[in-house]
């Protein structure tokens, strides 16, 4: 299971995880989550608290333990197992945390995280809009200077946990000057849970149900200006630094879940007979099986290296960390369809949790930026990377039979230059 890539201390707390995940989660609280009878997990937040670990890589000072990104992702690996939104209930400090560790103040700090990390607050980040989606510099919410505080005025919408939140990390535009660079037009801000924050759980969602997923209104909320985070119209920094454990924890958890439906699956081949044997033994059900588990241990190498490139602070980190996402979201969606495959009619039923894997799963390639925005970042990085080392590498290029340039024609300046020269 890995524990080669993970140190001592790491292989401690992921172990922790897991015995928390075995016995302390019962089957029914999961099942209500599903039901909606649950509308946000709090009592399973609180447990996970109770149990030190929530936050596990932020500074002690704050609850967090200073464990490793590689340490914080084994743990959220086995978290998994339990579903997409008691997931999200469980790495949302993650993810809200980031930004109060890189950009708050002590004193943000100190309300915020460290009763984040202790469970007795909950945050939820609000970023999408109802006109915004993917266009995240588009954001129309704004937060008007009025001299001793900011106005808030917007909608927000997909937020998970705004039903249980007590309070939210808020990107709105603040820089109100038409031509102002996309990049300098928003700000991030605390705003805590007030009758002028008006939540509204309206998603009927197709799987990662109980998490409290809702669209808030801020009907002109005045925001104390300590409660900005980062500089005034920096919100883009935050929002690129948070980037990374948004994809991160999109990604580690679904080592858990692809690791379940995988067991449920292979159990049940196991004990299945058909035509008088068990039908791991037939070559098509026993492929099936091999391809899930490739695609686990693939996602668990990548998982592993991108935790590590955040450790050192690699340069090419934010191409690392979205081609993670994307590659083991879909690779998740691969395996519990696999799953569903090889147990056959009786997987799509609610004899067994496939169906709500699959029907969780499926998120995972569109929230924290869909899977096709990955794409359009990680080419992009990468040709950076590649045409500015260059130099460093072999011309491969030049390894063709006839290398002859004349040939080499890419647009109708060439195609005449080469002519003109061939004169």
């Amino acid at each position: 299971m890995y524990d080669f890539m993970l140190s001592d201390e790491e292989r401690s707390w992921r172990d922790r995880a897991r015995e928390f995940a075995k016995e302390q989660v019962e089957p029914e609280y999961l099942q209500a989550m599903d039901r909606e009878e649950v509308r946000f997990p709090r009592e399973l937040y609180e447990s996970y608290a109770r149990h030190g670990l929530l936050g596990l890589r932020f500074p002690k000072e704050y609850g967090g333990q200073g464990l490793s990104w590689v340490g914080d992702s084994a743990v959220q690996g086995e978290i998994g197992c339990l579903g997409m939104a008691a997931g999200c209930a469980f790495v949302m400090p993650s993810i809200v945390g980031e930004a109060l560790h890189c950009f708050g103040t002590a004193e943000q700090k100190q309300r915020y995280l460290a009763p984040m990390l202790a469970g007795e607050k909950v945050a939820a980040e609000a970023l999408t809009e109802p006109r915004g989606g993917s266009d995240f510099f588009g954001a129309a919410s704004t937060a008007r200077d009025m001299g001793d505080h900011f106005q808030l005025r917007g909608m927000k919408r997909f937020v998970v946990g705004a039903e249980g939140a007590d309070f939210f990390l808020v990107y709105a535009r603040t820089n109100l000057e038409e031509d102002a660079p996309s990049q300098e037009r928003i700000s991030a801000l605390l705003v805590d849970r007030s009758d002028a924050v008006e939540v509204k759980y309206l998603y009927g969602l197709m799987g990662s149900r109980g998490g409290g997923t809702g669209r808030i209104v801020f009907r002109d909320v005045p925001v104390p200006k300590e409660n900005l985070v980062g500089r005034l119209h920096g919100g883009a920094e935050v929002f690129h630094r948070m980037m990374i454990p948004e994809r991160l924890t999109s990604a580690a958890p679904c080592m858990g879940i692809m690791n379940a439906a995988l067991a449920v699956a292979m159990r049940y081949a196991d004990r299945r007979i058909q035509f008088g044997r068990p039908i791991r033994k037939f070559q098509g059900v026993s492929f099936m099986i091999a391809e899930a588990i490739t695609q686990l241990d693939a996602c668990r190498a990548m998982v592993y290296q991108a935790a590590r490139a955040v450790d050192v602070n690699a340069p090419n980190v934010r191409r690392i960390v979205s081609e993670t996402k994307k590659f083991v979201t879909t690779a998740a969606w691969e395996v519990v369809n696999l799953a569903m495959q090889v147990t056959g009619g009786i997987g799509y039923t609610d004899v067994y949790p496939i169906e709500r894997m699959v029907r969780d799963v499926r998120l995972a390639q569109i929230w924290t930026g869909t899977n096709e925005i990955m794409s359009a970042m990680v080419q992009h990085d990468y040709f950076e990377e590649v045409f500015g080392e260059r130099e460093f590498y072999r011309d491969s290029e030049l390894d063709a039979m006839h290398p002859d340039p004349s040939e080499k024609i890419f647009d109708d300046a060439d195609m005449w230059r080469v002519y003109d020269q061939g004169k």
